[in-house]
């Protein structure tokens, strides 16, 4: 990843994306200067359902959320097409940026109108869950 204009872009050829806690440390960093952003919290009945179903299960959900709605290169309702509530993967996607194409290529450099590829959806994922393991445990 090469930082550019206070966001990170991705590389055609660049392969895996780092996604080591540095690179988590790192957008945390950037969250946290968004008012929005910063406001997203967890509900309990969020944080009691990450409990009950566990990680694995609530990281499949996170993933055929990415790839129902932000993969393809034009989702339906981009922009209007996850709740805020309902699910804590959807408050998660609100508080990373990564709720809308639109939001991914403002936050993340994952330009509109393409469709996702398996490592930028990898790396959704797992920012979605680092976000939600560390609002669990606080």
């Amino acid at each position: 990843m090469q930082k550019s204009a206070g966001r990170r872009k991705f590389g055609e050829n660049q392969g895996m994306i780092d996604t080591t806690e540095r690179v988590w440390a790192d957008l945390k960093e950037r969250l946290k200067r968004s008012k929005f952003r910063l406001g997203i919290r967890l509900n309990k009945q969020d944080k009691a359902y990450f409990l009950k179903h566990g990680s694995d299960k609530i990281r499949q959900h996170a993933i055929d959320f990415v790839n129902q709605r932000l993969a393809p290169a034009q989702p339906a309702r981009d922009g209007k097409q996850t709740p805020y509530r309902g699910h804590p993967v959807f408050a998660a996607q609100h508080g990373t940026g990564t709720c809308c194409r639109g939001c991914l290529d403002k936050w993340h450099g994952i330009k509109q109108g393409v469709e996702l590829t398996g490592t930028e959806r990898e790396y959704i994922v797992y920012i979605l869950m680092s976000w939600l393991e560390d609002k669990v445990l606080q």
